[in-house]
């Protein structure tokens, strides 16, 4: 038959059946977890090591912790960020008890090292001189100013009025800010001068037409402006002075005749016209 086919007989397989008792034998011991925690993580993964993909990590240098500060090396002021300079009034050291600094109120100021007391702007700054305290130091504004150069476009000193017997004093300020190209502001109270250093700080970058009064352009305003600066020159009068002699040049030129002509200008017109346009600028004054 066919199970003799191939020449030989097949081996037999053998499965070997457990017994009951070494079944139970079995269930009650208890085999080792795989889980069983290591000690440590290193420990763990310790095998990695030993795989082709493993590198040695480079050493690590971790940064040296920064030298200790020495508080006495700190200087107790410094200049402020250049953002902030830019923003506020620099007062030099010298200012520090003037009472003048509780005045500034509407703009940021900071101690600096500057040779000015104020710094007002990139080219601006100011000195502030106590006429009390002139008169006790007269060449104290010279030296100032002195050490100021020609490191500042515009440099005002900023005159404090508190004696009352100012006109000698004013006088020989006057001359030292002239003879050195300094503009020469004056006050009569702490509160007016910090009015004048906040002004000239937020007008810094300003132009110069901002403070200039605003006056149409056409001829009758200016006109208008230039006539009704006389006393009791109206409006009207203008318009009647301007149809009947056509400029200012022609009313300047007119007789007392040729302007009491005019309709709606009286004799006390005429007479202020004429005087104000041929009256000497400097009045002469009588000797005796």
């Amino acid at each position: 038959g066919m199970d003799n086919q191939g020449g030989g007989e097949n081996p037999r397989m053998l499965i070997p059946v457990p017994s009951y008792e070494e079944v139970v034998a079995q269930a009650k011991s208890k085999p080792e977890s795989l889980f069983t925690p290591s000690p440590s993580f290193s420990q763990s993964f310790n095998f990695i090591k030993k795989s082709e993909f493993y590198a040695t990590p480079p050493p690590s240098n971790p940064s040296p912790p920064p030298p200790p500060v020495d508080q006495e090396q700190v200087p107790t002021t410094s200049l402020p960020s250049s953002r902030g300079s830019r923003n506020s009034i620099l007062v030099s050291h010298r200012q520090k008890g003037n009472p003048l600094l509780k005045y500034i109120r509407n703009t940021r100021w900071d101690f600096a090292d500057v040779v000015c007391d104020y710094l007002l702007g990139q080219s601006s700054c100011a000195l502030y001189l106590s006429l009390r305290y002139h008169l006790l130091h007269p060449d104290y504004l010279y030296f100032r100013i002195r050490e100021l150069q020609k490191n500042f476009k515009l440099r005002v000193v900023l005159c404090h009025v508190d004696v009352e017997d100012a006109v000698k004093p004013l006088l020989e300020v006057t001359k030292t800010a002239l003879l050195h190209d300094c503009t020469l502001l004056c006050a009569w109270s702490l509160e007016e001068c910090g009015r004048y250093l906040e002004t000239i700080k937020v007008y810094e970058n300003k132009s110069a037409e901002l403070i200039q009064g605003q006056m149409d352009m056409d001829y009758l305003s200016r006109l208008n402006h230039a006539l009704t600066s006389v006393r009791h020159v109206n409006k009207t009068d203008v318009v009647t002075l301007g149809s009947t002699f056509g400029s200012l040049g022609h009313i300047m030129d007119a007789s007392m005749e040729d302007l009491a002509r005019c309709p709606g200008i009286g004799e006390r017109k005429v007479k202020r016209l004429y005087d104000c346009f041929h009256e000497p600028f400097k009045r002469e004054v009588d000797p005796n």
